[in-house]
């Protein structure tokens, strides 16, 4: 079957192919597998696609695998005995992994810690030029200003960044890195610890930096509608692996994920594993 017979067909068991009539990936994850500690298998045989341009979406529950697979992509796997066994990540065409993280960030690829980890005794400018610490360029204060213009409570705070609410620490993380200019930023549970209503301007502005500045966006989540209100496309995990994946429309069509991650399907909140139907379509779970 071809991509375009795929992707137009409904979601599919993991299959990590490409979204169809997509742009060119601009990330590759290619089966990889991850080992912590030389013994623990988290990541099995993972593959996904991010296309140029674009937001794609990790869905999947805590423990699921989905931070591991950001930081064996943007390099932070060794800093907790944690690596990549089998398999390679290719960004922009060439392998990064095993390099180390900032020349990965040099190469333009930068993630957004869960939890924010803002630099609490900096001010909100100083958290943005150490954003920019890779750059050699005279645009670092035009690209303060355009942070700024996403984020116009950030101007507003003077003071130190461990005084700001949690939105706002959320606000300067992002913000932060796009000051080092990504081609990519990997963002990673953006809505933790946010009020809704903090939750949907976040993701607001999230997709206007998308649209505006052709920021591609891969994006990890618990919170699935917001995700997938947002994103193009879709990847779920269980255990270590992908095992569904489609375009927005796709899986929020699909009753299964309904049932399971959106909560409009009714009935007891189950696991992907726990459905025969689905046991039947992914065959080697």
């Amino acid at each position: 079957m071809s991509m375009t017979q795929t992707a137009t067909s409904g979601p599919r068991p993991g299959t990590g192919a490409r979204p169809a009539a997509e742009a060119e990936p601009i990330l590759t994850v290619n089966n990889i597998e991850v080992v912590y500690n030389d013994v623990i298998l988290v990541l099995h045989g993972v593959s996904l696609n991010v296309p140029q341009g674009q937001i794609v979406t990790l869905l999947g529950a805590n423990g699921a695998g989905k931070s591991t697979t950001l930081k064996a992509i943007s390099g932070l796997l060794k800093s907790e005995d944690g690596e990549i066994t089998r398999g390679d990540v290719t960004f922009m065409g060439e392998k990064i992994s095993g390099l180390e993280p900032q020349e990965i960030v040099k190469r333009g690829l930068f993630q957004v810690m869960e939890g924010r980890r803002v630099v609490e005794d900096m001010t909100v400018a100083e958290n943005l030029r150490l954003g920019a610490y890779t750059r050699r360029d005279s645009g670092v204060k035009a690209d303060i200003e355009m942070v700024y213009h996403y984020f116009p409570r950030l101007k507003e705070r003077t003071g130190l960044s461990g005084y700001l609410s949690g939105g706002e620490q959320q606000m300067l993380a992002i913000g932060r890195a796009m000051m080092a200019r990504p081609k990519l930023i990997l963002m990673d549970e953006p809505s933790m610890g946010l009020s809704p209503l903090l939750v949907k301007e976040v993701f607001s502005i999230i997709k206007q930096i998308n649209e505006e500045q052709g920021m591609t966006i891969l994006l990890v989540e618990q919170n699935a509608r917001q995700a997938l209100k947002h994103a193009s496309y879709g990847y779920i995990m269980e255990n270590g692996k992908i095992v569904l994946d489609g375009s927005r429309d796709d899986l929020m069509g699909n009753e299964d994920v309904k049932e399971f991650y959106l909560g409009t399907g009714g009935g007891e909140r189950k696991s992907f594993k726990s459905i025969k139907s689905f046991k039947r379509r992914k065959r080697w779970l």
